[in-house]
């Protein structure tokens, strides 16, 4: 089991860190929502509960609780730019499907 981060993903959470001040990682995540059914949830990681699952990869924590883990194992998580528009991505070998907006998944 892994999730990995690409080197801009890593530059960009840890420039967030440093500027937030505090945070031991990222918490990556899933929730349920959206048209296919879940999405991915974001927000930094201020502590590490007794059942997260960590990850480390670039010099950067990546906490999952262990619901979650089961949908995001293998997971890439990658940083990007295209034109105006900036933010994470995910190249996630679970995924089955995808709603037209690109907001949710199903597995």
């Amino acid at each position: 089991m892994a999730i990995t981060l690409t080197d801009a993903a890593a530059d960009r959470v840890k420039n967030f860190i440093d500027n937030r001040g505090k945070g031991v990682g990222l918490r990556l995540g899933v929730r349920t929502t959206g048209c296919s059914g879940m999405a991915y949830v974001l927000e930094f990681a201020d502590e590490v509960e007794e059942t997260d699952v960590v990850f480390e990869d670039n010099d950067v924590k990546v906490v999952v609780d262990p619901k979650s883990l089961v949908y995001l194992d293998g997971t890439e998580l990658d940083f990007g730019k295209e034109g105006l528009n900036e933010g994470f991505k995910f190249k996630n070998p679970n995924v089955k499907d995808e709603c037209g907006c690109g907001e949710s998944f199903n597995v």
